[in-house]
């Protein structure tokens, strides 16, 4: 049997709902374990049993909440899977994927809620202290594409109105500006292979640095 491959790495997929996001995100794991890395998939909010009961309160559609409180629900869901998964598994030479992580509370509450951004900022540190990821990549796709790609059913989040979607999306633009060596823009479009391969550029370069 073939050893696994040892390699402490944290990599984020980010970008607006019906991006490609999540296809992306399980596709590099693919990848990543046949290439016979030690990798660990997770997903944001959630990947605890604490922060997916989280998860059920902030999509539900039923529930209505202050924005502050969708913040902070937030910010507590990623301190747990941040302490409980992500730190652990760098400790241990794994390669981290996870399917949001802070850029996207970045966007969608600073952004998107129009809340101060330096305390959204804040509040990361508070919620990870140290963590931050090696390699982000925000897939980006207009309004329209990301629309006719979601199904019928739509969370709390996905229901939001085209002009919050907007400033959501240019706030992931605006990360991604802001972070060149950090964040790689990838223009979603196109196929899913055709994505990829931009992934595993991106990606190579990082796990053979």
């Amino acid at each position: 049997m073939t050893a696994k491959k040892e390699k402490s790495l944290f990599v984020t997929f980010e970008g607006i709902d019906g991006c490609g996001k999540s296809t992306q995100a399980l596709l590099t794991y693919q990848y990543l374990l046949s290439a016979k890395y030690k990798v660990k998939l997770l997903r944001e909010p959630g990947s605890t049993v604490v922060a997916e009961r989280i998860r059920d309160i902030l999509l539900n559609k039923k529930l209505k909440m202050s924005d502050a409180t969708e913040l902070l629900l937030y910010e507590a869901a990623r301190a747990e899977i941040t302490s409980r998964e992500i730190s652990p598994a760098l400790a241990n030479g794994t390669v981290v994927l996870c399917d949001r992580f802070y850029d996207s509370t970045t966007a969608y509450q600073g952004f998107g809620r129009r809340l101060d951004i330096r305390m959204v900022k804040g509040l990361h540190k508070v919620a990870v202290g140290n963590v931050t990821p090696d390699l982000t990549f925000v897939f980006d796709v207009d309004l329209k594409t990301a629309f006719a790609r979601r199904g019928k059913v739509r969370d709390r989040l996905e229901s939001q109105s085209r002009a919050f979607h907007n400033r959501v999306r240019l706030g992931f633009l605006e990360i991604a500006r802001k972070e060149r060596r950090r964040v790689k823009l990838i223009d979603a479009t196109g196929p899913i292979d055709q994505v990829f391969g931009l992934v595993k550029k991106h990606l190579h370069k990082k796990l053979h640095k």
